[in-house]
C-alpha cells in the first residue's frame, strides 16, 4: 500500500484493454493488480490460484475477506478489475472508502462491442504474439448493442453520481490512453507510487488493428442502425427539478386493511382517506400516518399481502387545485408570502387581499395562465422559488417514493371510482364502497376557464407528467 491508497479498483468492461493496463501497473514492483478479483465465474484468471491466500469459495462466502487481504498487503498496493456484472456486494464497499483509489478505463462502446463480437467467435481474449492471431467478421445485432450500451452507460452514470456524493475523484484513462507512457506514469503518481516506467510492456499485442469497417461482415447496416439511435438524448423531456425523498410521514395506512396509500398533493387526498376509512368502518382519525421509516417497516411486516397504491390527477386539473388553494386565497392553507412574491417579483395579477366581488371569470382565467407560465420556469430551475410538493410532477413524487416503497398500482383519478374497490378486493376486502367525488374548486372551476391556451400551457409545463402517464387534453 501507499501512503495516499491502501487499495485499488479499476472498473472497466470486457474488450476495454484492461488486460493491457493491468500488465503494465504490475510492471510497477509497488503494484500488485489481481485480475478479475471479484468475477462470480472465477477468482482473478480462469484457472487461477487462490489471491493472497484467498480461494474461490472462500471469496464466496464473503468478499470482505478477500477484500480485507488486499489492504492488509503492506508489500504492495494491491487491486483488481471490476465489471459491472461483477459481485454487487463489494460494489459499495469500494465506492464508499476515500482510501480506495478508483481508476475508470472507457472505450468507443461500438469498437468494444465489436471487439467483444469477434473474440466470441474466435475465443481468443488475449494476444501474445501475431503469429497466433485468429481473423473473424463481427455480425452486428442492433438490438444486442443498444443493451450493451444500456449497461455501460448505466454503469458509467453510477459511478459519477457516486464519486460526486462522496466527494472523490477517480483517474480517468480512456483505450487510446493505454499507448502513452507518461500517462502510465501519471497514473502511479495518482496512486502515490514512486517509480517511473521507461517504456510499455510489450507481451500483449492489438488483436483487430483493422479498420472497423473491415471487422463487420454488416456494416452498412450497422451504421443505419447506429442513425437511428438517439445518441445525445434529444428526445427526452428535460428534467431540472430537485429530487424528493420518499416522504414517509405523509403516506396514510388503513386501520385494519394491509392497504397502504402513497399521497401526491394536490391531488384527491381526503377522498381516498374517506375512503380507506370506510373499508373498515372508522373514521379519518382511525387511519395511521406520520410514520418513520423504520415504522413502515413494521407496518409491512405486520400485513403479509399488503398493497401500497397512489392516485394521480391529470397535470391541468391538479395545477388548478394548487393555483386555488395555495396561491389565488390568503386564508388557510394559502401560500402568503410565496403569492405576494409572485405578485412583486413575477408581476402576476393576483387580486391583493384575494378574490372578492370584482374577481370575475376573465380575471380568473388571467391569473391562472399566468401560474402556469410561471410553473414551466419553476420547474424548469428558472425562478428563485422552491418547487413546492403541491406542484412538482407527480413523476417526480412517485420517483421520490421508489427510494424506499414503490406503489404497487398508480390509478388516475378518472379510474378510481372502479379501481380502488378492485384494489380493495385483491386483499379480500369484496364490499368496499366507492370513493367520493372531490370538491369543485373554488371560487371557479376549470369547467369555467378552460380552452386550448390554457390545455398548451399546462402541456408545456408538465411535459414530463404528459408523457410519462400518457395523459391526453383534459377535455
Amino acid at each position: 500500500m501507499t501512503d495516499k491508497f491502501d487499495i485499488f479498483v479499476v472498473f472497466a468492461e470486457m474488450r476495454t484493454g484492461s488486460n493491457f493496463l493491468e500488465s503494465n501497473l504490475n510492471a510497477f514492483k509497488g503494484v500488485n493488480c489481481h485480475g478479475e478479483a471479484f468475477n462470480p465465474h472465477f477468482l482473478g484468471y480462469p484457472h487461477s490460484e487462490p489471491i493472497l491466500g484467498i480461494d474461490q469459495n472462500t471469496r464466496d462466502r464473503d468478499p470482505g475477506l478477500l477484500l480485507d487481504a488486499m489492504r492488509n498487503n503492506t508489500a504492495r498496493l494491491s487491486g483488481f478489475r471490476y465489471f459491472h456484472d461483477h459481485d454487487p456486494r463489494v460494489f459499495d464497499a469500494i465506492m464508499d472508502d476515500p482510501k480506495c483509489a478508483k481508476i475508470i478505463l472507457t472505450r468507443n462502446p461500438v469498437e468494444s462491442y465489436v471487439s467483444w463480437k469477434i473474440a466470441q467467435q474466435t475465443g481468443q481474449w488475449k494476444l501474445t504474439d501475431a503469429k497466433a492471431h485468429k481473423a473473424a467478421q463481427a455480425v452486428f445485432d442492433a438490438p444486442e448493442f443498444e443493451a450493451h450500451l444500456e449497461a455501460l452507460q448505466t454503469f458509467q452514470v453510477t459511478l459519477l453520481n457516486r464519486l460526486q456524493i462522496s466527494g472523490q475523484t477517480a483517474f480517468y484513462v480512456a483505450y487510446e490512453d493505454l499507448q502513452s507512457v507518461d500517462v502510465m506514469n501519471g497514473l502511479a503518481r495518482y496512486l502515490g507510487v514512486d517509480e517511473t516506467l521507461e517504456a510499455l510492456d510489450t507481451n500483449l499485442k492489438k488483436q483487430n488493428p483493422s479498420p472497423i469497417s473491415a471487422k463487420v461482415s454488416n456494416y452498412d447496416e450497422m451504421i443505419g442502425a447506429l442513425s437511428r439511435m438517439d445518441r445525445f438524448d434529444l428526445t427526452r423531456t428535460p428534467n431540472f427539478e430537485p429530487r424528493r425523498g420518499p416522504n414517509v410521514p405523509s403516506y396514510v395506512a388503513a386501520a385494519e386493511a394491509p392497504l397502504l396509500y402513497l399521497p401526491l398533493r394536490s391531488a384527491p387526498r381526503v377522498e381516498i382517506m374517506e375512503w380507506l376509512a370506510a373499508l373498515d368502518g372508522v373514521g379519518r382519525g382511525a387511519l395511521r400516518s406520520k410514520m418513520s421509516q423504520k415504522d413502515l417497516r413494521q407496518w409491512k411486516r405486520d400485513k403479509p399481502g399488503h398493497r401500497s397504491f397512489t392516485v394521480i390527477r391529470h397535470p391541468l386539473a391538479r395545477a388548478h387545485d394548487a393555483f386555488c388553494r395555495h396561491i389565488l386565497t390568503t386564508g388557510k392553507g394559502s401560500f402568503v408570502q410565496l403569492r405576494k412574491t409572485m405578485i412583486r417579483r413575477y408581476n402576476m395579477p393576483l387580486p391583493s387581499d384575494g378574490p372578492d366581488d370584482s374577481y370575475g371569470v376573465a380575471e380568473h382565467r388571467a391569473a391562472f395562465a399566468a401560474f402556469l407560465g410561471w410553473l414551466k420556469g419553476n420547474l424548469a430551475g428558472q425562478t428563485a422559488i422552491r418547487v413546492d410538493a403541491a406542484w412538482c410532477s407527480q413523476a417526480q413524487a412517485i420517483q421520490g417514493f421508489g427510494d424506499l416503497c414503490l406503489p404497487d398500482r398508480i390509478i388516475r383519478e378518472t379510474d378510481m371510482a372502479e379501481e380502488l374497490p378492485e384494489l380493495a378486493a385483491t386483499v379480500g376486502i369484496s364490499d368496499a364502497p366507492h370513493p367520493p367525488a372531490a370538491d369543485a374548486d373554488q371560487p371557479f372551476t376549470l369547467d369555467d376557464i378552460y380552452d386550448d391556451e390554457i390545455e398548451k400551457l399546462a402541456a408545456q409545463t408538465y411535459q414530463r407528467d404528459y408523457v410519462t402517464f400518457g395523459f391526453t387534453r383534459w377535455k
